[in-house]
């Protein structure tokens, strides 16, 4: 896909029905009853990517469109100015600068594509519309400790899978401790499972923020 295209497809701020949502809206295939006229996809794992929404913060999506802007407007471009200079400049075969730039240039599309496609899917969700809810959703912030086997508390916020930042406290909306917290509430009691088995943990408190 030509470079214009893409940025045509993703400057618009939320996909390309412009509210963030796959192509269809609602995730069926293309007929609206799966290629085999039963309503049933080829696999199951095929429908279950389709059930998979791609809920992202604001934030998030943001670093995912200037990250791609970046690759589309000046690092694929310099890159092949770079390769266009290496191939002027004898034989190929044993031209360091051509392969090492052709290598990375595959690398730069398939991040392109990734991001393209990551971006086409989108679903943008604000945690700060939450208020002061003490419900946990996407987006939340939580603040826990285990009830057993020490006091101290941890603090989690529920992020897309594309914004997964262990060091900064950022989990996944499907990774296993924001599946034990949903739709929970400040003071109920969770079991949570570990590597080393069961362990119940207490949500101390909940908040919905702008991410940084």
């Amino acid at each position: 896909m030509s470079k214009t295209a893409l940025l045509a497809r993703n400057r618009n701020g939320h996909g390309r029905n412009g509210s963030g949502q796959t192509r269809n809206g609602n995730g069926h295939s293309r007929n609206g009853n799966g290629r085999n006229g039963n309503g049933r996809s080829h696999t199951g794992a095929a429908q279950s990517a389709q059930d998979v929404k791609n809920y992202i913060t604001p934030q998030g999506y943001a670093r995912l469109k200037v990250e791609l802007t970046k690759l589309l407007d000046i690092e694929r471009p310099e890159l092949v100015k770079t390769i266009s200079w290496a191939a002027s400049n004898g034989d190929r075969s044993e031209n360091g600068d051509y392969i090492y730039g052709k290598k990375r240039l595959r690398e730069i599309d398939r991040r392109i594509h990734f991001l393209s496609k990551r971006i086409d899917s989108a679903e943008v969700v604000d945690p700060a519309r939450r208020g002061e809810s003490d419900q946990i959703f996407f987006g939340a912030t939580v603040t826990y400790a285990y009830v057993r086997g020490g006091r101290d508390d941890r603090t989690v916020t529920i992020v897309g899978v594309d914004e997964v930042d262990v060091k900064r406290g950022q989990v996944s909306w499907l990774s296993p401790i924001a599946r034990a917290l949903m739709k929970k509430r400040s003071g109920d009691v969770v079991t949570l499972a570990t590597p080393s088995g069961e362990a119940e943990i207490e949500i101390i408190g909940v908040r919905y923020r702008a991410s940084a």
